[in-house]
């Protein structure tokens, strides 16, 4: 019996240790700056970049190969009941996405894991 409570703690010990060093890898603050990689697919899915008809309503050119390797920082962060984090970003370079688009949002977690957001 005791092997068993034995095994137990140190199964729980061994799950809360991953979890501390899962959640220290999606850390972010205000101010990280990341490049914008490419999607799985020709969409990007976790960054909420605006439908091409809103682009071109605003003036702007719908080409989104060209947010490819953008450098971009941090502004905002906000944390949903959901557990999700939803981050604002805008180009480090100062200018708009797209030439429309200052802010765009971004699912910070999904984004890293599918590789549309990455480290710099």
């Amino acid at each position: 019996m005791i092997k068993y409570a034995i095994a137990l703690v140190f199964s729980v010990s061994v799950l809360n240790a991953q979890d501390s060093v899962h959640l220290a890898s999606t850390d972010v603050e205000v101010g990280d700056v990341f490049e914008i990689g490419q999607p799985e697919t020709n969409k990007y899915k976790h960054i909420k970049f605006p439908r091409a008809n809103f682009i071109i309503k605003r003036g702007g050119i719908a080409n989104y190969k060209r947010a490819e390797g953008q450098k971009v920082v941090v502004t905002a962060i906000k944390e949903k009941k959901d557990g999700t984090t939803l981050v604002k970003i805008k180009r480090t370079d100062g200018n708009r996405f797209f030439g429309s688009h200052t802010v765009v949002s971004v699912d910070f977690k999904e984004a890293l894991e599918s590789g549309e957001l990455e480290t710099f």
